[in-house]
């Protein structure tokens, strides 16, 4: 994958983060079992994606494109 691809990418898991982090604040506020296992599950999304980013950004600082 080229460098530009690397960051565009990057760039979408960033969004992704973003709007995980917002969605969580929001389900964490609440109450009801279902908004629990919701919150548990960004959590888990959040988790994979700042892999991701963390991959992206060392595949980023190796490229030479």
């Amino acid at each position: 994958m080229s460098r530009s691809h690397l960051i565009e990418r990057k760039h979408q898991v960033i969004a992704q983060l973003q709007r995980a982090r917002r969605q969580l604040e929001h389900v964490q506020g609440l109450s009801d079992p279902r908004s629990q296992r919701r919150a548990q599950e960004l959590e888990a999304l959040l988790a994979e994606l700042m892999a991701e980013e963390h991959r992206l950004r060392l595949q980023i600082d190796r490229s030479k494109d």
